[in-house]
């Protein structure tokens, strides 16, 4: 059984709480992301989704130099780089969410998204029910 050591992505770009909302978009279109992790000393404290940025920044009409502890998500859902392939597919479906941060302890290790899941055979029915279930959420996502 695949695990999220063996899949997530281990080179995530991250922001700490001292950034702005425009330093976390210049490196979301830098590196094609859609989320940046929010990071202190190593420990993963909050996350900013290109969906916060629309609707907690920019529709509240707060400027690019927002702070980043403004508009992250600190309710964080995560797994442990040792949580099966399948249990993380179930977890993201349950919570509604797209991107789940993998940490040891509270350090960010890696970093899985839904496309991930997909990458392996066996796993395209979990990732298609999770996508079919996340996409069906209703306004409190929460990433």
């Amino acid at each position: 059984m695949k695990t999220l050591r063996d899949i997530m992505t281990t080179d995530v770009e991250t922001c700490t709480p001292l950034d702005n909302a425009y330093e976390v978009a210049v490196k979301m279109k830098e590196h094609d992301v859609g989320a940046i992790p929010i990071c202190d000393a190593g420990n993963i404290v909050g996350i900013i989704t290109d969906r916060d940025l629309a609707l907690r920044c920019i529709a509240d009409k707060h400027p690019g130099s927002s702070k980043v502890t403004d508009i992250m998500s600190e309710r964080l859902v995560t797994a442990n780089p040792d949580m099966s392939v399948d249990e993380a597919s179930a977890l993201m479906a349950k919570e509604q969410i797209r991107r789940l941060p993998v940490v040891e302890g509270k350090k960010l290790v890696g970093i899985v998204a839904l496309g991930d899941l997909a990458v392996r055979d066996e796993s395209e029915d979990e990732a298609g029910q999770a996508l079919s279930e996340i996409s069906h959420s209703n306004e409190n996502q929460i990433f």
